[in-house]
């Protein structure tokens, strides 16, 4: 009797230790969580520690901590009619954990009710400014509308939000492939006018210089001229000078100079006259004897 008093004491004890294991949970400081009976919430947890429930009820637990969303890209057109290529982000925590759960019941549901909230809020209010609005000073102020009109909308989710940014706003591949080509168009067009000036400047500096250098040219030549005449005025005069003080010596110079000019080269073959004018000094002296 007394053994089965003990069994049935320990089954006690195992049962009670099992139930008091089973209603005993605990939420660190980065979580919060719903106790939820049957699938319906019974408690809200936000402070973490050691906490007690039913021992049928489950408990579900939520991310305390600011999260982030990576919305997908967006394709934008502005007030001016360009298109524009939108890669957002978010941040944002779970506030409201009950009403989070019962409006959307998890993170995945709630990330994509974000997104769409984003993309539409990011059409509204890009949409309504020029395109060059979201690459100027006006962004931030674009950008604080946006989120505060997520904010707005994502508390029915029990979301709050903390920021919105614009990672990435670029023009279309086609646009930009169109623009790229007729920015080229443009540089190549510049090119050749910087080239035809180019041209047209060195054109004028090879006229000024070959115009100097013939100028030059001219005025060197007459300058050689001037004196090439000079020198040979002043050579006739001296040699007039000279003629007129020993014509007979001066005959004879000039006809030393001309037999050793024409008697010069080794081979030199004449056929001349013995009484030629040309041989009246060989074998006489400058008088004649």
């Amino acid at each position: 009797m007394s053994n089965v008093k003990t069994i049935v004491l320990l089954v006690v004890v195992g049962a009670l230790i099992v139930l008091g294991y089973a209603s005993i949970f605990t939420v660190n400081e980065r979580q919060q969580a719903l106790v939820l009976q049957f699938g319906r919430p019974d408690q809200v947890i936000t402070q973490p520690g050691l906490h007690f429930k039913a021992p049928w009820q489950d408990v579900y637990y939520l991310d305390k901590r600011i999260l982030a969303l990576d919305a997908p890209s967006e394709e934008v057109i502005a007030s001016d009619q360009k298109r524009l290529v939108v890669d957002a982000f978010a941040r944002y925590r779970i506030h409201d954990p009950l009403k989070f759960y019962e409006s959307v019941g998890n993170d995945q549901v709630a990330r994509q009710r974000l997104e769409t909230l984003i993309n539409s809020n990011l059409r509204r209010v890009l949409g309504s400014v020029a395109f060059s609005a979201v690459l100027s000073g006006e962004r931030a102020a674009l950008m604080k509308q946006i989120r505060d009109s997520v904010n707005d909308e994502a508390k029915e989710f029990g979301l709050d939000v903390v920021d919105v940014r614009i990672k990435r706003a670029d023009l279309p591949a086609a646009n930009s492939e169109a623009i790229y080509k007729r920015m080229k168009s443009e540089r190549d067009r510049e090119a050749k006018e910087f080239r035809a000036q180019g041209a047209e400047i060195n054109q004028r500096i090879v006229s000024r210089a070959d115009r100097n250098r013939t100028v030059l040219l001219a005025e060197a030549q007459k300058r050689a001229d001037i004196l090439h005449g000079e020198g040979d005025a002043r050579a006739v005069q001296i040699f007039a000078e000279a003629f007129g003080k020993d014509p007979s010596f001066f005959e004879f110079y000039r006809s030393m100079e001309a037999y050793r000019k024409a008697l010069s080269s080794k081979d030199t073959t004449m056929v001349l006259s013995p009484d030629s004018p040309f041989f009246k000094y060989f074998g006489e002296g400058p008088t004649g004897k």
